[in-house]
């Protein structure tokens, strides 16, 4: 191990259980960048009352800690949501004695600010992952969260981004220097998300195997676009009858979304098959003939890697750092969000294309987490050694 008698302290907004799929992007990163360290601490601090399921854990060097504070819903709060973390945090640190030697946060905000304030108290090196609405969404909100976020870039030893949008905020109006951020995406699990014969996941699955399926997976809430897929539905059933779209995925929008397919006449279409594990969705895209994520804003999506990684065709819209993964047709189609029209368009001409599924996932392995992680090693050098 490179790090072999380092400690790694990870602070993120949420880290997963096999029942909550918290961030699994996340734990997705810690699971290869732990074979390199003595030890990973993950500290996700957690509402009470919010997802009392939540416990404490531990997996080969990995300890896992949800420590809890007290919150409310309003902006009071969530101002407060920065300090909040820092203390959670110092709370499990003091108990359990932990000793670290770099610290990397996972969203500027609040984790990032909690890592900032962590960095002061011990003098340890900060690395800060601004994934997406951390970057294009929480510093706009006001002067208020603009300070706290500038206050994390200025501290942050190193700013890693997923995407080129990021990026060019970060920079260009948050102005981060250049020499201080490093461009690496998101990744995906080469092992768990590989390709695997289609009659034999929709047997598992019980899905129609003579039906065309395209599939969705995300939360069902408004900026995954759900709406506007079923909206492109409409059109595509009347050209290809025997399709069948599968939302998976739970969220505050089912209902609504349930009456929407309804009010279209479309309940034949539409399979609602709510929360999967993350270890069962290999099963789910591989059961597919097309991907299709809706967003109507994006970091640098997982579930994009996971598709292509079992060799998936992905149709999705033109938000963060979406085209930059899908750069050819050979991969995917892209179209603008809030586009029913245009969606329904690549959803029928993916569906009579012959994909080279083989090629797809072989494009995908530069994304594996085994050859994304080697880059955050790489910055984490410039500051440990």
């Amino acid at each position: 191990m490179e790090f072999e008698d380092k400690n790694l302290l990870i602070i993120s907004n949420g880290y997963p259980t096999s029942t909550y799929p918290l961030q699994p992007f996340v734990k997705g990163q810690v699971d290869e960048l732990r074979k390199y360290f003595n030890s990973v601490y993950v500290i996700s601090p957690q509402p009470l009352g919010y997802r009392r399921e939540l416990r404490d854990y531990s997996y080969d060097n990995v300890r896992v800690y949800y420590p809890r504070f007290f919150h409310m819903p309003v902006e009071f709060f969530r101002k407060r949501l920065g300090d909040n973390f820092f203390k959670a945090a110092m709370r499990v640190i003091k108990r359990e004695k932990l000793e670290f030697d770099l610290i990397h946060a996972h969203f500027t905000w609040p984790s990032g600010y909690a890592g900032s304030l962590l960095k002061r108290k011990f003098d340890i090196p900060l690395i800060i992952t601004a994934h997406g609405f951390d970057v294009y969404e929480v510093p706009f909100r006001n002067d208020y969260y603009r300070k706290k976020v500038l206050f994390v870039l200025e501290n942050a030893d190193h700013v890693i981004t997923v995407s080129g949008s990021n990026l060019r905020i970060l920079t260009e109006k948050l102005g981060v220097p250049k020499e201080r951020v490093s461009l690496i995406p998101n990744g995906f699990d080469g092992d768990l998300f590989r390709p695997m014969p289609r009659e034999e996941v929709r047997a598992k699955l019980d899905l129609p195997r003579e039906r065309e399926i395209i599939l969705t997976v995300g939360n069902l809430v408004p900026v995954k676009g759900h709406e506007y897929l079923i909206r492109a539905a409409e059109r595509v059933v009347k050209e290809r009858p025997n399709v069948l779209f599968v939302i998976v995925g739970s969220g505050p929008l089912r209902k609504k979304l349930e009456s929407l397919v309804e009010s279209l006449n479309l309940k034949g279409y539409f399979h609602f098959a709510g929360p999967r594990p993350h270890n069962e969705i290999p099963l789910w895209m591989n059961a597919a003939d097309v991907f299709v994520l809706p967003s109507l804003s994006e970091g640098n999506p997982t579930v994009m890697f996971e598709a292509l990684g079992v060799g998936l065709p992905f149709i999705g819209t033109t938000v963060g750092g979406v085209p930059e993964i899908i750069i050819s047709d050979d991969y995917g189609l892209l179209c603008p969000p809030k586009d029913p029209e245009c969606l329904a368009e690549k959803i029928l001409i993916a569906l009579d294309e012959e994909w080279d599924r083989e090629k797809i996932r072989k494009y995908a392995e530069q994304f594996m987490w085994e050859n994304i992680s080697k880059k955050i090693l790489g910055v984490y050098r410039e500051y440990v050694f």
